[in-house]
């Protein structure tokens, strides 16, 4: 029973951190774009290939797919067909997870310290935790980020090895998502901090700097042919470029928007930079190149775009740690405050810190159980979702080709793949044109019923409060049928 004794405050701070953040991320995060990821993942797995043409809309049936997500939506589909929505939802809060325990190995200081600044970070990176290949690039940033980390800290750069691992996690990371752009951004980071040194530094930090420079140029070409290793090519290479410059996505788009700092659920980020102003200008520790073009170059991203907020939310704790860990253990020398007891602590302590864990263990499985069941995963759907729509056109079955929802364009793909749709959440696949399409016809701006002859649209599914809805009924269109939700028209 020694390893009971050595269960001691630090440790059960550790443990209770890490099971507060699972319990946060565990909610429902099937969001409205999960639905294509998960018709993607169940043709690759039913026709053992990647789509290389769009197979699902009618709008862009054909027309050349090329997407970067196959080695995680074919999982994503496996795990929603053996344990449904609820599996999904543990899923997203394993990966959290897994993201912050690469964070803590880079942060410095106490565990109290640690445990409250990772626990602010977890809080603001919340406002964009979904169900989604995106949560790839949330985890292997932070694994990158702890990796180049180490290697700055190291005396000998020639001699740390798992700087190579990096063009292993960006191959793998070409074929999750499109954010592998990320790593080399971090890459390019540490690869100026670096060459700032060797022109600025000591002689000491000039050596250690040519050498690691030695090392991060090769690391950085290896990895920009790792990501050529895809079923795509190196076209993949173009993919991030292509993305941000389609002018719908920052326009109408809610997560390429910037963050709207009056809802609450940002408010953590907000707190986030102030505590790193704060930690910075309280610390005598002049703060590196390195780490100013981290806090400031993810802040500014999370500024453009609020799915940007949770990256900012890796690289702030580790900068907020390196200069409040100093200010901490000056002022527990000063007010004499005496340190938490580490090792070997009495078996009472121990048995009583373990019920804790119990405790906080029971507190986690009850917030699983509310998040789990398939029936709390639907009644979230149908407040959210056209499940009524879909179960009255899977029974009547018009023979029609549908205008849909923007938003339902995903779920429609999955829930009602007999139906080609107008458009999903694949921007990439859409471009300006056809979503400019979508965007007339919603809005019944002039034009919009020429662009539903083009199409031969007579089926039509939109929220009620859609402009066009106002439009249908003086225009020849029945409604068919309505809900809360949503709405149908038919010619």
């Amino acid at each position: 029973m020694s390893w009971l004794r050595r269960f001691d405050i630090p440790r059960l701070v550790t443990v209770i951190t890490f099971l507060a953040v699972f319990a946060m991320a565990a909610r429902i995060s099937v969001d409205t774009d999960t639905w294509w990821h998960l018709r993607a993942g169940q043709w690759i797995w039913e026709h053992h290939a990647v789509p290389y043409v769009d197979p699902f809309s009618y709008t862009r049936l054909g027309a050349a797919w090329q997407y970067p997500g196959w080695i995680v939506e074919v999982p994503m589909y496996w795990i929603y067909r053996l344990l449904g929505p609820g599996g999904l939802n543990l899923w997203t809060a394993a990966m959290v997870t897994l993201a912050f325990a690469f964070v803590w190995r880079t942060l410095s200081g106490g565990t109290f310290l640690r445990a409250f600044v990772m626990i602010l970070a977890v809080a603001a990176s919340g406002v964009y935790w979904a169900a989604r290949p995106y949560l790839m690039t949330f985890l292997l940033a932070a694994i990158t980020l702890w990796i180049l980390e180490d290697y700055r800290g190291r005396g000998y750069p020639s001699e740390y090895r798992r700087i190579w691992w990096l063009p292993v996690l960006m191959a793998l990371w070409a074929n999750s998502h499109g954010g592998f752009a990320v790593g080399f951004i971090l890459l390019g980071v540490y690869f100026v901090g670096c060459f700032n040194l060797v022109i600025n530094g000591s002689r000491i930090s000039i050596t250690y700097s040519r050498t690691a420079l030695r090392t991060l140029v090769p690391v950085i070409l290896v990895s920009i042919l790792a990501v050529c290793l895809n079923p795509y090519g190196p076209v993949m290479l173009l993919y991030p470029f292509k993305t941000v410059g389609i002018g719908a996505l920052q326009d109408y788009i809610q997560e390429w928007q910037s963050p709207n700092f009056h809802s609450i659920s940002v408010q953590p980020f907000a707190w986030l930079l102030l505590l790193t102003l704060g930690a910075v200008g309280v610390s005598r520790r002049r703060i590196s190149l390195i780490d100013l073009l981290l806090v400031s170059g993810f802040f500014y991203m999370g500024l453009l775009a609020g799915r940007n907020v949770a990256l900012f939310s890796l690289v702030a704790p580790m900068v907020i740690t390196r200069h409040l860990a100093p200010v901490t253990a000056g002022l527990g020398w000063r007010f004499r405050l005496r340190s938490l007891p580490v090792g070997l602590v009495p078996r009472g302590i121990a048995l009583t810190n373990l019920l804790i864990v119990g405790l906080v263990l029971a507190a986690v499985g009850f917030k699983v159980a509310l998040v789990y069941p398939l029936p709390a995963n639907e009644e979230a759907f149908r407040k959210g979702l056209p499940v009524g729509a879909v179960e009255y056109l899977r029974e009547t079955k018009p023979p029609e080709r549908l205008f849909n929802s923007y938003n339902w364009g995903a779920y429609l793909l999955w829930a009602l793949p007999e139906y080609p749709v107008f458009v999903d959440g694949r921007t990439d696949l859409y471009n300006d044109e056809v979503i400019g399409e979508w965007l007339r016809v919603a809005r019944a701006e002039e034009g919009w019923q020429e662009v539903l002859e083009q199409w031969d649209v007579r089926l039509i599914l939109l929220e009620p409060s859609t402009p066009l809805v106002y439009r249908l009924e003086v225009s020849g269109w029945k409604k068919l049928y309505s809900d809360e939700v949503a709405v149908v028209y038919g010619r």
